[in-house]
């Protein structure tokens, strides 16, 4: 059932009065890319970075978030979709709170990306692509999860069975498969200091 007879109700300190206060603009980092691509361990590299230089962050983790917000979630299709809209509407809320926020989820659907961008004010919305050959990927494999798709353990899993929709125009390209983490750290946070996030 939806919600009727709701109106916003506005505060006196504003996202700009937040992020003033933090001295750092706030943002959604949103990583996406193949399961074993590195989303989860980049962006742990580079909240400890952002953190060393008095960066006020949050990480939003697919797997930590289905523990508990999303626990009710499956991985059909709508199931993605929702998870995908319930994290964009808590990153909107982190980042109107002066977060540096970074999300690392498969994502799979550019159409659910794009959801959560319309959701942010114009350069909130930072798409990282996490790029790593499948193979790769399935190399890695840190969760045994290909082993589990090929072996017909897993059905509707993102690149074996089910489609991932690569990005088409994300701020940044970070290949996983070709730089060390190191690298993709630093890209990152070149980024972010040449577009003045930080």
């Amino acid at each position: 059932m939806k919600s009727t007879n709701i109106v916003w109700h506005q505060g006196q300190i504003t996202k700009q009065d937040r992020q003033q206060l933090n001295g750092h603009k706030s943002a959604v980092l949103w990583f996406t890319g193949l399961s074993g691509a590195g989303k989860s361990t980049l962006s742990v590299a580079v909240e400890k970075k952002l953190y060393e230089r008095g960066i006020h962050t949050y990480i939003l983790d697919g797997d930590n978030v289905r523990h508990g917000l999303n626990k009710n979630l499956g991985f059909l299709p709508e199931d993605r979709t929702e998870n995908i809209r319930r994290i964009g509407e808590v990153s909107k809320l982190f980042c109107d709170a002066g977060i540096m926020t970074l999300t690392a989820f498969i994502s799979p659907y550019r159409r659910d990306r794009n959801m959560v961008r319309a959701l942010m004010t114009d350069e909130e919305f930072i798409e990282i692509y996490v790029k790593c050959a499948l193979d790769e990927c399935e190399k890695r494999d840190p969760k045994g999860l290909y082993k589990k798709a090929r072996n017909g353990e897993i059905i509707g899993f993102t690149g074996i069975d089910a489609p991932y929709e690569a990005p088409e125009h994300p701020e940044l390209v970070i290949e996983t498969d070709r730089q060390t983490l190191a690298q993709s750290v630093h890209e990152v946070l070149h980024f972010l200091e040449k577009e003045g996030y930080i």
